[in-house]
């Protein structure tokens, strides 16, 4: 990996590499319209060419059956099915000592609020070159604990032209109402504009490639969207106690994604040259070497800083995905870290624990938007209402403001409303 000197040297290299992912060219754009609008006309036939054009796959139906999902799970490696469900089982402890902290009804107060869990929900799962059930878990469970009513599983089918048994096992787990197979930009604008067989939802989740999310933006509006999602990335702060040889395997680990971004950040030369070796010596047992390889050349560097303060700045600068902190006594850093989608704090916090087993969904902003994003979360399954309920000493109280403020805005009607019951003196209990 290349290695760039200095805070000055780093910072315009991060700075080009963020908010990237997140826009496609206007051709990509255009076919993107082109699909929805297709969906949209033709409803379930479009679904089928769409599906053998881009798949390559001829479906015979839409929709897979129980006796599916049941003969995947019953089927599915033993000890793979523990796994899933040890995952299903954090994420959904994870999430619901988050709902405890959130989620409170507070509609009998004067000014409160009720939760709603949305009625149905579309989860997308990539799974175009290899099954990603970790990411039907990570969207699924959080929306279980929530009590979101109906979750609608869209997933591309394989070259055999059948959804993964791995992805239908986990989705029996996750307890998922309805699976199609059904990938693309096609799936999202199906999961919006609703056919004759793939009802339409509330609201869309999920990552996937560039024709996802571009979808997914121009759905928005008619349907809600958890975000649009880029390539994964990772940034790492290490100094001289981190183990060259773990960092090496995280920054292999997080660039087998393909087109995503691997930074290393240190305050120890040494530690750049020894990980530079390493990684050339762990490449040769990969199986995905060339994807690595590829990915470390186009979107990852390691940048050395004169202290763990500047290395923090610029991960505040790029707002990574996952931002790794593997430097002597970690916790010490924390309140100082402002943008990231998750932080992990010591060496042994390792991503691919929170990517299968930790338990915080793996669902993260991409691209720079943890700037301003969060983490999939129980909130994102959760609407609120806002409630007011005034007796007379409110309108008393409160009356004569809200009366001045609409007469300066021009709002006569407005004013008339309240003053009217200031006049006669209302107001229930």
């Amino acid at each position: 990996m290349k290695i760039v000197e200095g805070f000055n040297k780093a910072k315009p290299l991060l700075s080009r590499q963020g908010v990237m992912g997140l826009g496609g060219d206007a051709e990509q754009e255009k076919a993107v319209r082109e699909i929805i609008t297709d969906v949209r006309q033709r409803g379930d036939v479009a679904l089928f060419d769409l599906t053998f054009q881009y798949d390559g796959v001829k479906l015979d139906a839409l929709e897979v059956t129980q006796e599916q999902v049941d003969k995947a799970y019953r089927e599915a490696d033993k000890e793979l099915i523990s796994a899933l469900e040890l995952a299903a089982e954090r994420i959904t402890a994870y999430h619901t000592e988050q709902k405890k902290a959130l989620v409170k009804d507070n509609a009998k107060s004067k000014l409160g609020w009720l939760m709603r869990p949305l009625e149905r929900i579309g989860v997308y799962v990539p799974g175009g070159s290899v099954p990603l059930p970790s990411s039907l878990l990570m969207t699924a469970v959080p929306a279980r604990v929530a009590i979101v009513k109906e979750i609608i599983v869209m997933t591309p089918p394989g070259k055999q032209g059948r959804v993964s048994p791995v992805t239908l096992a986990a989705a029996k787990i996750a307890k998922v109402g309805r699976i199609f197979s059904v990938g693309g930009a096609q799936a999202v604008a199906a999961l919006a504009y609703g056919t004759k067989t793939v009802p339409a939802v509330d609201k869309i989740y999920g990552p996937g490639n560039i024709y996802v999310t571009l979808a997914k933006k121009m759905v928005y509006g008619m349907v809600g969207v958890d975000g649009l999602y880029g390539p994964s990335e990772v940034i790492i702060i290490a100094d001289d106690t981190a183990s060259a040889s773990n960092i090496a395997a995280d920054l292999l680990a997080q660039a087998e994604h393909g087109a995503a971004t691997s930074i290393l950040i240190t305050t120890s030369r040494k530690l750049a040259d020894t990980v530079n070796s390493e990684i050339e010596k762990q490449l040769k047992v990969l199986s995905r070497r060339d994807v690595i390889v590829e990915a470390l050349d186009k979107r990852g560097f390691i940048a050395l800083v004169d202290n763990v303060d500047e290395a923090i700045n610029l991960a505040n600068l790029y707002a990574p995905e996952h931002l790794c902190l593997a430097v002597k006594n970690a916790a010490s850093y924390v309140d100082k870290v402002l943008n990231a989608g998750c932080l992990f704090v010591g060496e042994n916090s390792i991503e691919a624990l929170v990517d299968y087993v930790a338990g915080p969904s793996h669902v993260l902003p991409t691209g720079g938007t943890a700037r301003f994003g969060s983490p999939l979360n129980i909130l994102d399954f959760i609407k609120l209402i806002s409630v007011v309920k005034m007796d007379n000493t409110d309108l008393k109280q409160l009356g004569r403001a809200a009366s001045v403020i609409a007469r300066a805005e021009g709002l006569d009607a407005h004013a008339r409303a309240v003053e009217k019951r200031l006049d006669k003196g209302q107001g229930g209990t």
